[in-house]
């Protein structure tokens, strides 16, 4: 079969492109399996594709339908096209008419419920949407990540069966995610191991919430430090915005550590080992991959009552959710502030929340089960199931 991603190792920026690096690992040995990805060159079952030279400059979304082209003519041969975000879904689309295999994709969002990404794409939002349309409507099957995303994906979509979409959530490895008691991490970048820090860990993205989290920061008891390894902004606007709303909380406080850049899968582990608690802020979130990587590492988390959120944290277990609206911005802040100086101020607490957090994530989420869970799909859907 063919797995068809924008992101893969070594280039691996989101959520998405966490999904589908462990999900390959654990389908390999389950079907003959063959990735197709951005990039150039091929390895150790990888195909990467690049876009067409002649459109060096244009749209980055009239890039991508360049590539849906040459990964949708090097399928021939596979039996089935599973595809992951617009960003190939067109792909799996095109293969499924022209060599005739079925496509599943999975939703990892939707481009109907992320509005702001006009402001990064321009005039190609319009063309992601419909790629996203003309796949997730034509598709064999629709693997949703939780279960408020298959809510979500019919809701958008009602043209679609029902009965071809299925919940498989997103999951973690806790052999390699897990507590690293060491600090130098820590110290290379300046946070003192032995102050309160809250963490967050993800890009720069109006999805994120990260402008509320550091309105919402400015309430925080004084001693707490805090730490931002947020890097990759949509837009330069966004990230003129981040800029100016991370100096003014300097101004006001100190122990504000930004790392601009996306860190080694080791050192994010270590820095969520030492939080006080991980904070996710998702304005939209259909399950939120980081969340299960913090509570695997024992961290408590405060997040955003959104999405498929309220699926991985269980709220008073493993960390505590916010109540997100977006007509009531600074409801939000101030109940984020109020979790997160809650969680800092017992440390008992939020120490029961962490081990509750792991073992939820070990019993729960273990990527063996998700691509066996991935695999029955597959065999559903050829034998017409």
């Amino acid at each position: 079969m063919g797995l068809l991603t924008r992101e893969y190792p070594p280039d691996v920026y989101g959520g998405a492109g966490v999904h589908v690096e462990f999900l390959a690992r654990e389908l390999r040995p389950l079907v003959d399996l063959e990735v197709h990805t951005w990039g150039e060159g091929t390895a150790d079952g990888v195909r990467r594709h690049r876009a067409w030279p002649a459109l060096d400059g244009a749209n980055d979304a009239l890039r991508t339908l360049s590539v849906d082209l040459a990964i949708a003519a090097a399928l021939e041969g596979r039996e089935i096209a599973h595809s992951h975000t617009w960003y190939t879904n067109l792909a799996g689309h095109l293969a499924a008419l022209h060599l005739g295999i079925p496509h599943v994709m999975t939703a990892h969002s939707l481009e109907p419920l992320r509005p702001w990404k006009a402001e990064q794409l321009g005039g190609g939002y319009a063309l992601s949407a419909w790629a996203e349309r003309t796949a997730i409507e034509a598709a064999d099957g629709v693997i949703a990540v939780s279960h408020a995303m298959r809510k979500d994906i019919l809701a958008c979509y009602p043209a679609l069966e029902p009965k071809k979409v299925r919940v498989v959530h997103n999951g973690i490895d806790v052999s390699l995610y897990h507590a690293d008691a060491g600090t130098d991490v820590l110290r290379r970048y300046d946070i003192d191991p032995q102050r309160p820090y809250i963490l967050f860990v993800g890009r720069i993205t109006r999805q994120k919430g990260v402008p509320h989290l550091l309105r919402a920061a400015k309430q925080l008891t004084k001693d707490v430090q805090v730490v931002l390894c947020a890097g990759a902004p949509d837009t330069p606007e966004i990230g003129r915005e981040f800029r100016e709303l991370v100096d003014e909380l300097k101004a006001s406080r100190d122990g504000v550590r930004w790392i601009p850049s996306m860190l080694p899968r080791t050192e994010v582990i270590q820095l969520l080992t030492h939080a006080s608690v991980f904070v996710c802020p998702s304005v939209y979130e259909p399950l939120g991959i980081v969340n299960l990587e913090a509570m695997a590492c024992g961290t408590a988390v405060v997040a955003s009552q959104v999405g498929g959120i309220p699926e991985v944290v269980a709220d008073g277990e493993t960390g505590l959710l916010v109540p997100y609206a977006a007509a009531d911005p600074e409801g939000f802040e101030a109940g984020l502030a109020e979790a997160l100086n809650r969680v800092v101020a017992d440390p008992g607490a939020a120490r029961a929340m962490g081990e509750a957090g792991r073992e939820r994530a070990a019993a729960e989420f273990g990527w063996d089960a998700i691509a066996r869970r991935t695999v029955d799909v597959y065999e559903e859907i050829l034998n017409g199931t």
